[in-house]
């Protein structure tokens, strides 16, 4: 049995649809039994557990060759990330009673820096699951292409993206979710023993001017880049509702200033999705 966990989401989904495709059981895991409903339609196996659960998850856990690992993403965590902490504590309890045959715990570049950040969460996770004995893959990819949904609207709309990534022409570390899920499915396929990394990208590294001109083409007309001045962002955020914006702050500093980055960037394994097909279905979805 392969479990999958944060299976609604984009890299989840498509983790179970390619274990699917290649005829493995999965069983998927929910925090509410109606988002399973399409998952049993389509042959799998159901469970329903809370990440603060440790009973149901270890339920959810037991008996699996491999299990998918996704936290629940937190983008205004409390100060000191004490959701995460509090989560990562019931995900080693349960893994250790439930005794999966493997582990793959999806991660994120830059989890290994040492300022803190909004990927610190996965740090503190990284550092519990050490704790834990078992073959377990830490998989860390980079910005999702994904990311850009948020810039659809005011692409086809206005002619123009924001962007808090900087300088404009820099390349950053993008991969598509249908990549990361991919990888992911065949890393629970395989066998290692105790604990490794696996970092990932996409073919090439993908700048705000590429991100701009292949809006540009999708629907129609010039797209340009405007960045986000620094100085602005902790009002526009807290403007937005969040009540601790200093990691997010900090996150959007490590990848601009590159001490948010691949810990072994010789290794890392590429993947085939282009930025022009991730945004062609952004833009699709969308209702253009």
């Amino acid at each position: 049995m392969f479990v999958i966990t944060g299976i609604t989401g984009n890299v989840g989904g498509e983790v179970a649809r390619t274990l699917l495709v290649a005829k493995k059981p999965v069983r998927a895991v929910v925090r509410d039994a109606s988002k399973g409903v399409a998952w049993a339609k389509l042959g799998c196996e159901v469970a329903v557990a809370d990440a603060h659960d440790v009973a149901a998850l270890t339920a959810a856990f037991t008996g699996a060759e491999a299990v998918f690992v996704m936290m629940p993403p937190i983008y205004d965590p409390a100060p000191g990330f004490v959701e995460h902490k509090a989560m990562a504590a019931v995900l080693k309890e349960a893994l250790e009673a439930a005794r999966p045959g493997k582990v793959v715990y999806l991660s994120t570049i830059g989890a290994q820096a040492t300022q803190e950040n909004l990927l610190t969460v996965h740090t503190i996770v990284e550092k519990i699951l050490r704790e834990v004995s078992l073959p377990i893959t830490i998989l860390r990819p980079g910005w999702f292409m994904e990311n850009a949904a948020w810039d659809v609207a005011s692409a086809r709309d206005r002619g123009v993206i924001s962007s808090f990534l900087t300088p404009a022409d820099k390349g950053f570390p993008m991969v598509a979710t249908e990549d990361i899920g991919q990888l992911a499915a065949e890393l629970m396929q395989e066998s290692w023993s105790g604990h490794r990394l696996v970092e990932q990208t996409g073919p090439r590294p993908v700048s705000p001017n590429d991100i701009a001109a292949a809006f540009a083409t999708l629907v129609g007309h010039p797209v340009a880049v405007e960045i986000v001045a620094r100085e602005t962002w902790e009002p526009l955020f807290v403007s937005q509702g969040m009540k601790n914006p200093t990691p997010r702050i900090r996150m959007l500093d490590g990848f601009n200033e590159g001490w948010i980055c691949f810990e072994n960037p010789a290794e890392v394994r590429k993947g085939e999705v282009e930025l022009a097909t991730v945004l062609k279905a952004l833009v699709k979805r969308a209702g253009r």
